[in-house]
């Protein structure tokens, strides 16, 4: 499977890892979560690229296997309703995206099976 690497501000990571234990998630996400974040470069919130994804930017992402695109802003649980177009970075898709760059392309365990998504743009 296609893992890129990938890069998280220190601010996401604390967020994302205080909401796991406040959001019911399978075993099985929880470890590829997990493994994602921890083979992620950890990086100061104003060091990161403004190219990549993180907490509260939006990103327009396809779903190759069926061609879809999509804009959404990625949040965590309790910050969804801020945003209309709000993607949970506990559900598979916006798990996959969390620290990807522009360009970048990952393959990722969603309800559907395996699959590919690429980013292909961030908004700050």
């Amino acid at each position: 499977m296609n893992k890129p690497e990938i890069i998280i501000s220190n601010v996401d990571l604390d967020a994302i890892e205080k909401g796991l234990s406040s959001v019911e998630l399978t075993p099985d996400f929880v470890v590829d979560l997990e493994s994602e974040l921890g083979r992620a470069k950890v990086v100061k919130t104003g060091d990161l690229p403004n190219d990549v994804v993180c907490l509260n930017r939006q990103v327009t992402f396809r779903v190759r296997d069926t061609n879809k695109v999509y804009t959404r802003t990625l949040t965590v649980p309790e910050h969804s309703n801020t945003y209309v177009d709000s993607l949970s970075v506990f559900a598979p898709l916006g798990a996959a995206l969390i620290g990807l760059k522009v360009g970048q392309i990952i393959d990722w365990q969603t309800n559907r099976g395996v699959q590919t998504v690429e980013v292909l743009a961030v908004e700050l």
